[in-house]
């Protein structure tokens, strides 16, 4: 695997106890500012809804201030949970973000609700039906997104998506199992999988989009990206302490618990032998570690799903080892720092 394969980076807005969440919004520009500055390729930001724990609830708005604020670094959603909306209205929504940002807009989109069944019928009392209509919803956004034309027979051919612009954003189907694969194989578009939430199912996952892919004139060939949480340190024993505040919003996930990020110092205060013993567990499966040692897992990760680009999520307490973990990984991976962002 070449040192130069693509890295690029998901953000969530997590938030942290004794913080505001408003912190957290402004917190994910100034990443994608940093991140940009170092190379990365991609900085996504996602959608989550009544989390006390990640709370960039609408992305299209986010995306926007980072494009605004940054000059040559692709920036979009990972993703927009497409069954809350309308297939037209996300169209338009990112036709005017590809005024702004030129050729730097992606659009990946999925049909996980990103939130709870009551908050999810709050924001789309039809949300199951457009559940079901997710593949045909997706062919119409890319469709409306690069003024091509709808399907033969659609009750909407006649209508325009504007403002025109010279490119169109980049369309992604995202996914955690076997169904984002087969829409984004049917349709022809690049296919991200969340190992990050479903480690084990990345090589089903890709052996799926590949077998079934159908060429598209935008994509003839497959493309296929994985996201996954990474977190480098300038020692092993600094990572593994940094890391306890990851460890501990997992085992309260596994609870039902949505809580704000707890310092490392903190996170593991009182914990059980079992919670313990479960902590080094998700320790040893994370890519986890000091720069070679946590680039070396990443490459070979990578190289056994034969992706073309790795996202990486990094959630840590403190904003310094947030950013400090995206420098080790950009110096290990040789990615050439921009030095006018």
């Amino acid at each position: 695997m070449s040192l130069t394969i693509p890295l690029s980076v998901l953000d969530q807005s997590p938030t942290i106890a004794g913080g505001e969440q408003a912190a957290a919004i402004r917190e994910t520009i100034e990443m994608a500012r940093h991140c940009e500055a170092l190379g990365y390729k991609r900085f996504w930001v996602s959608e989550h809804h009544g989390s006390q724990t990640i709370v960039g609830s609408a992305p299209e708005i986010l995306v926007s201030a980072i494009a605004a604020r940054t000059q040559s670094i692709r920036v979009g959603t990972a993703g927009v949970m497409l069954p809350h909306y309308s297939p037209l209205k996300v169209a338009e929504q990112f036709r005017v973000l590809e005024a702004i940002a030129p050729g730097r807009i992606d659009l990946g989109v999925g049909r996980a609700p990103g939130g709870d069944g009551r908050t999810a019928w709050a924001l789309n009392p039809s949300g199951d039906q457009a559940v079901e209509r997710f593949p045909a919803n997706v062919r119409d956004i890319v469709a409306w997104t690069s003024d091509e034309p709808l399907v033969e027979g659609h009750p909407m051919a006649s209508i325009h998506v504007t403002p025109q612009t010279p490119h169109a954003p980049e369309v992604f189907v995202l996914g955690s199992s076997d169904y984002g694969p087969q829409v984004a194989a049917y349709l022809g578009l690049p296919f991200c999988f969340a190992a990050f939430i479903n480690e084990r199912g990345a090589e089903q996952a890709f052996a799926i989009y590949r077998r079934h892919y159908q060429p598209s004139k935008r994509h003839p060939e497959p493309r296929a990206m994985v996201c996954v949480f990474a977190l480098a340190a300038d020692t092993q024993a600094e990572a593994r302490r940094i890391f306890a505040t990851r460890a501990r919003s997992r085992l309260n996930r596994d609870l039902g618990i949505r809580a704000p990020l707890l310092p490392p110092e903190e996170a593991m205060a009182g914990a059980s032998p079992a919670e313990l013993v479960r902590a080094d567990q998700l320790a040893a499966q994370a890519f986890l570690g000091d720069g070679p040692s946590c680039a070396a897992k990443l490459r070979a990760f990578a190289e056994k799903l034969d992706v073309q680009e790795i996202a990486v999520l990094t959630h840590a307490y403190r904003l310094s080892d947030r950013k400090r973990s995206f420098e080790i990984l950009a110096r290990e991976f040789g990615l050439q720092a921009n030095a006018g962002a």
